[in-house]
C-alpha cells in the first residue's frame, strides 16, 4: 500500500463514518417527475439510476457532467456520456435519457440539467437527485439554492461505510473526499452556492480532527 493509499486508524474510521452518516439525507424515495444522475468517478451512480428507473420512480433521467476534474482519464468522453452508456447497458431505454455533458461543478449540474429538461418540454415539480453517498447533502443544499421551487429528494446506492471503503480500495482517499465535501457544505453557503446546513458539534469535531491528521487533499483553496 502506498502512502497515498494508506489505511486509516480505528479512531479516524469512526470519525469518517460520523461524517459519512451526516452527508446522507436519509430521504424516503418516492416517484418524481424526473431524475438527475450527478456526474462523478463512481459507476455506482448510473447503476443505481437504472435500478430506480426499472422500479418506476421516474420517466426521464438526466445524466450531467463533463470531464472528471480529479480523474479525467477514467471517463475520457466525460461523466455524463459514460454514465449514459452504463445505464443503457443496464436496460434503461435511450428515449428516457437526456444528456448534459458540460457541467464542471454541482451548481452547473443543477442549473444545466434544468435547462436540458426545459428544452425537452419538461418542467418538473419534483426531482430525484442521485449521487454518490457522501454527495447527498451537498447536492441537496445546492439544488435548494439554485432551483428553490422544485421539490428535491436525494438518493444514493445503499452502501454501508465499510463496504464503500472496500469498493473504492483507498481508505485515505475516501476520507479526504468526505472531509472535502463537508468543507463545501460549510463554506459554499457563504459564497452563495448553497443553502445553509446545520453541522452537529460531533460532526464538526470529527472534521477538525481529520483535518489536523492531514486529510486535506480534496479541500477547496481559499
Amino acid at each position: 500500500m502506498t502512502e497515498n493509499q494508506r489505511a486509516i486508524t480505528d479512531d479516524q474510521r469512526q470519525q469518517a463514518k460520523l461524517i459519512w452518516d451526516y452527508h446522507q439525507m436519509h430521504h424516503h424515495v418516492w416517484p418524481c417527475d424526473a431524475a438527475i444522475g450527478l456526474g462523478s468517478h463512481d459507476l455506482g451512480v448510473p447503476a443505481f439510476c437504472a435500478q430506480l428507473y426499472r422500479a418506476g420512480l421516474f420517466p426521464t433521467l438526466v445524466f450531467t457532467g463533463g470531464p472528471n476534474p480529479t480523474a479525467p482519464e477514467r471517463f475520457p468522453h466525460g461523466e455524463a456520456v459514460h454514465f449514459r452508456e452504463h445505464a443503457l447497458g443496464l436496460g434503461v431505454p435511450d428515449a428516457a435519457i437526456l444528456l448534459e455533458p458540460s457541467a464542471r461543478n454541482t451548481g452547473q449540474n443543477i442549473t444545466l440539467s434544468r435547462e436540458v429538461l426545459a428544452a425537452a418540454g419538461i418542467t418538473p415539480s419534483t426531482v430525484l437527485l442521485i449521487s454518490m453517498p457522501y454527495m447527498e447533502r451537498r447536492s441537496f443544499a445546492t439544488a435548494r439554492k439554485m432551483w428553490p421551487e422544485v421539490g428535491v429528494i436525494c438518493a444514493s446506492e445503499p452502501l454501508e461505510f465499510d463496504d464503500y471503503l472496500k469498493s473504492i480500495g483507498d481508505e485515505k482517499l475516501v476520507t479526504d473526499q468526505l472531509v472535502g465535501d463537508l468543507q463545501r457544505v460549510i463554506e459554499y453557503p457563504k459564497l452563495g452556492f448553497a443553502i445553509d446546513q446545520d453541522v452537529p458539534e460531533d460532526v464538526h469535531a470529527a472534521y477538525e480532527s481529520l483535518l489536523n491528521d492531514g486529510f486535506d487533499s480534496r479541500l477547496i483553496k481559499p
